[in-house]
């Protein structure tokens, strides 16, 4: 990989077939990978695949084409395609047996951390290889470091390269051992190793029922039609957008090892006719730190953004959709990292890269595009050991934020980052349930959507308790870099990350990144993801729409009246007309409202206390006893 590589997906004869067959092999498929996520998550034992979905499945041909994801995190839209392609490679499918399962968590092939295992079945007819199900799920331990940032693979945990997990029907006890041997829980990790076995296997079930249903040469020209006609209607959409180059950059605030040295993060997208070209050639190198994620991470950012533009609700998810795209990817980029960078934040800075070739593209595609979004999972891990047994607990806890507002509407409020489609937070329930933590609160985020014509989503706030001592680690970023408006839209808050421990003012982290801090029982942290951005000037937004958006709570009077020049009578919510005019046209010429200026990086300290023109969110201790205590009524 010594020279800038271009992607694109291979095209595939067209073939005459029966279009009602077509039409019920692509519903099996649909079928097939839904029952594929059911099985997986009814049976996973770690919260983070049962409850959170950070999982995908998925069918493939047998040169490990996409046939149809069952969506989790729509980040693994390239990664467990390359990872089949990977293992054909590896083993050629002469060296393939019926009852093979394999296995890999390389995360230099899947593009993602090696907490994500990636179980592969060979589907035999005949004796011919037909097809690929697969499963990659996050499993919350594969070893490694708890505690503090990594800056190599190494440190990160174990390393499975590719092996038969299964050969012929019988167990690879010789992994399963070196799996064990290398993770602190060993019954979960086992537990869901049987989960996604049992899932890869019903998918290489319902494939084969088809096939003999419908006969191989019906079910294989079907694929081949399937993926025609994908290919068709997102060529079609991408002859919609006016032919051109554009560009557009934002950033990340830092590694965590270079505190506040921003990332830049470029694009460069160019239309020609029916074939668009992402060119990410401009995107910052591989960091020290460890939010790198490897080439097939890179492709999925732009194949994630270019099916949101051009085929956002066509199912079933395969190949045929991206022969329309190609991409320019040199290697040794933060999305195309290589070996030994470190990588188990890998899915933090894609995120904002789809969000960037959004914006590049948003002159043209003004009504298709979003604002910018918290893009951030707003992850947090925890560790400690649970008082009644010692027995060791891991935890990682995410959260929703705001997203960005469109031509004709809202932001949507809490909802978790693009990276992670299906992914849901974490129960408040459960964690209490599971962990010795309780949740004090979790809200929507007063103020934190962009000001627009459209207002971004609301972030969400969320503070957790330690009900013993704990040890709390954050590795949230997009502080500095906040949801950008378009068209006039106003920026939304950006994420952030604070602790409490009573008697002391609260502490926050000026670049989101918190690392092996020890936390005592009654101590709480404090998680707040960021808004979306405003999309269309703030001041030709309804004023009795502002006005609701005060009496629900999601705009404060304060900003109302600074941001979209909204004037209320005295000691009520009702607008007063005279004086709004007055003040939105004395705005306008001003050219406000304009986004809040971002802290100087110099004058930032890594755990120093920030003042952010939203003080009400810092608690004093009575707040929070207040909070505490209302939670606390059934201890």
């Amino acid at each position: 990989m010594s020279e800038a590589l271009a992607y694109q997906v291979g095209t595939q004869p067209r073939r005459e077939v029966d279009p009602v067959t077509t039409e019920i092999v692509r519903n099996c498929l649909i079928a097939a990978t839904e029952e594929m996520k059911t099985i997986l998550m009814r049976t996973a034992y770690n919260m983070i695949i049962y409850e959170a979905l950070d999982f995908t499945v998925g069918l493939f041909d047998a040169e490990g084409n996409t046939l149809s994801i069952g969506i989790g995190l729509p980040m693994f839209i390239r990664g467990m395609s390359e990872t089949v392609k990977a293992k054909i490679r590896h083993y050629g499918l002469a060296r393939m047996k019926p009852g093979d399962i394999l296995l890999t968590n390389d995360a230099y092939i899947t593009g993602s951390h090696l907490n994500h295992m990636t179980f592969s079945v060979p589907i035999f007819h005949d004796g011919i290889v037909v097809g690929f199900s697969c499963c990659m799920a996050h499993w919350p331990d594969v070893g490694g470091t708890l505690h503090g940032l990594t800056t190599d693979i190494y440190a990160e945990g174990l390393q499975m390269p590719i092996v038969k997990a299964y050969r012929e029907g019988q167990p690879n006890e010789d992994v399963f051992d070196i799996i064990r041997m290398n993770v602190r829980l060993p019954d979960r990790a086992m537990g869901d190793l049987r989960a996604q076995i049992a899932a890869v296997r019903a998918g290489e079930r319902r494939f084969l029922e088809m096939i003999e249903k419908y006969g191989r040469d019906q079910v294989v020209g079907s694929l081949a039609a399937i993926m025609d006609q994908s290919e068709a209607i997102a060529r079609e959409r991408v002859r919609e957008i006016p032919d051109g180059v554009y560009e557009a950059e934002s950033f990340m605030d830092d590694d965590g090892v270079s505190i506040g040295k921003r990332i830049p993060i470029r694009v460069r997208v160019e239309v020609r006719g029916e074939r668009m070209t992402v060119d990410l050639s401009d995107v910052a190198a591989q960091v020290a730190g460890f939010y790198n994620s490897g080439y097939t991470a890179g492709l999925s950012c732009c194949q994630v953004a270019f099916k949101c533009l051009t085929s956002p609700l066509d199912l079933p998810i395969n190949d045929g959709q991206f022969r329309a795209i190609d991409v320019i990817l040199p290697p040794g980029k933060v999305v195309s990292a290589v070996r030994p960078s470190a990588m188990r934040m890998w899915m933090l800075f894609p995120m904002t890269v789809i969000d960037t070739i959004f914006k590049a593209l948003a002159p043209a595609i003004q009504n298709k595009v979003i604002a910018g979004h918290h893009a951030d999972l707003v992850v947090t891990r925890v560790s400690g050991r649970r008082p009644e047994d010692n027995s060791l607990f891991l935890f990682s806890g995410l959260i929703g934020g705001g997203w960005g507002a469109k031509h004709d509407s809202d932001g949507r409020c809490a909802t978790v980052a693009i990276n992670d489609g299906d992914t849901h937070n974490s129960p408040a329930e459960q964690i209490e349930a599971k962990f010795p933590l309780l949740v004090e609160r979790y809200a929507l985020r007063q103020d934190s959507g962009g000001a627009g014509e459209h207002r971004g989503g609301l972030g969400t706030e969320q503070i957790v308790q330690a009900r013993s001592q704990i040890r709390f680690h954050a590795q949230i970023d997009r502080v500095k870099c906040r949801p950008w408006g378009l068209f006039g839209g106003v920026a939304g808050f950006g994420n952030a990350v604070a602790i409490h421990r009573f008697g002391e003012k609260e502490q926050q982290f000026n670049n989101g990144k918190a690392f092996n801090i020890v936390l005592e029982a009654g101590d709480a942290y404090i998680k707040r993801s960021g808004g979306g951005g405003g999309f269309g000037s703030p001041l030709d937004r309804d004023a009795a729409v502002v006005a609701d958006d005060v009496i629900q709570g999601y705009v404060s009077k304060d900003a109302a009246e600074k941001n979209y020049g909204v004037a209320f009578l005295p000691g009520t919510t009702n607008v007063d007309p005279s004086a709004t005019a007055a003040r939105r046209a004395e705005m306008r010429a001003k050219g406000l409202p304009v986004d809040d200026p971002v802290p100087d990086e110099q004058a930032a300290k890594p755990h120093g206390h920030v003042h952010h023109h939203h003080e009400q969110e810092v608690m004093s201790d009575e707040e929070r006893l207040v909070i505490a205590m209302s939670g606390r009524c059934c201890s």
